[in-house]
C-alpha cells in the first residue's frame, strides 16, 4: 500500500478526532454563500516521505501528478507570476487582468542576488551550490520577502526549503505555514517529491527524504465528510514515477519526461467546495 495514503490518513484521522475547531472565532475564509468557513486544525505537524523507498502519490484518490509537475516548473523554474505561463487554472482567482499575481511565488525565486561567485536567483544558487558545495548547511530558497507581502495577490503557504546532502542523497525540509489538507496536501507533497528527483538528477545525487512540515494544517467542516469517507477506501501500491534520465539541466525539464506507471487510485472527488 502507498506509504503516502498512511501518512494522510494517519495526519487526517489526528486532526478530526484531536484537532482545535475554530468555531465561535472570527475566520476570514468564507464560503461561497457568505457563511464563515471554519475548520479544525493540528499545529506543527510533520510528516516524512523516503523517495528512495517509493514514490508519495497517494491513493485513496488520484493526484494529477504532471499537472503538479507543471506547477512547481511554472514556479521554480520558469520563476513566473502570471498565470498565462501555466497550463492550469487553479490561480485564475487571484490573478489580475493581466494575469499576474504580483510579487508572489516565481517572482521572488527570480530574483538576483549577489554572491561572491556572481549575480544568481535563489533556484541558480541552490544548483550552484548543490554541484560545487554539496555538503553546505546553507542551500536553503525563501519566498516570503516581508517588504514585497502587499503586492502578492496570496502571501506564499509553501514558502521555504532547506536543501541538505547526507552521503550520495539529496533531502528537503519543505515549511508551509498553512495547509488546506483535502485539497492541498498530496499535491504539496507530490510537487516537492518531484522537485527533489530534478535537482538530484542534475546534480549527480541520489533522491532521499523530503520533510514536509505543516505550521498549520487544517480540514474545513465542509470537508470532513468527504475526508471521513476518503478513509473509507481501500488502499493501493504507489506508483512507479521516474524522469527521463537523459535531462542534465534543469531548465530542460518538461511534463513530457516525467513517467507515471501503474497509478491505480480510487475515484476522484469532485466539485470540493473551495474556501476563500
Amino acid at each position: 500500500m502507498s506509504k503516502a495514503d498512511t501518512i494522510f490518513a494517519e495526519m487526517c484521522r489526528n486532526i478530526i478526532d484531536h484537532g482545535f475547531s475554530s468555531e465561535g472565532q472570527n475566520v476570514r475564509p468564507r464560503w461561497e454563500d457568505g457563511t464563515p468557513a471554519h475548520t479544525v486544525k493540528q499545529f506543527g505537524v510533520v510528516n516524512r516521505y523516503d523517495l528512495s523507498e517509493e514514490f508519495p502519490a497517494m491513493t485513496l484518490r488520484r493526484t494529477a501528478i504532471k499537472s503538479a509537475m507543471d506547477e512547481i516548473l511554472w514556479i521554480w523554474q520558469k520563476k513566473s507570476n502570471n498565470i498565462n505561463d501555466l497550463n492550469s487554472h487553479i490561480w485564475d482567482e487571484w490573478a489580475d487582468e493581466t494575469g499576474s499575481i504580483g510579487k508572489a511565488y516565481g517572482y521572488q525565486l527570480g530574483v538576483k542576488h549577489k554572491y561572491p561567485e556572481g549575480e544568481m536567483d535563489q533556484v541558480d544558487r541552490v544548483l550552484y551550490d548543490l554541484k560545487h558545495n554539496p555538503y553546505s548547511r546553507r542551500i536553503m530558497t525563501n519566498m516570503y520577502t516581508f517588504q514585497d507581502l502587499s503586492e502578492m495577490a496570496l502571501y506564499p503557504c509553501a514558502y521555504s526549503v532547506t536543501f541538505n546532502v547526507t552521503g550520495n542523497k539529496l533531502n528537503a525540509v519543505l515549511n508551509q505555514r498553512s495547509q488546506d489538507v483535502l485539497v492541498a496536501n498530496n499535491w504539496n507533497v507530490v510537487q516537492y517529491a518531484i522537485l527533489v528527483m530534478m535537482f538530484a538528477q542534475v546534480s549527480g545525487l541520489e533522491p532521499g527524504e523530503l520533510v514536509h512540515v505543516i505550521a498549520d494544517a487544517h480540514i474545513y467542516d465542509r470537508h470532513i465528510p468527504l475526508v471521513e469517507e476518503m478513509l473509507t477506501r481501500p488502499q493501493y501500491p504507489a506508483p512507479k514515477v521516474t524522469l527521463n534520465p537523459a535531462v542534465k539541466d534543469f531548465y530542460e525539464f518538461t511534463t513530457d519526461d516525467i513517467l507515471v506507471e501503474d497509478y491505480e487510485t480510487n475515484p476522484q472527488i469532485k466539485d470540493i467546495p473551495v474556501a476563500v
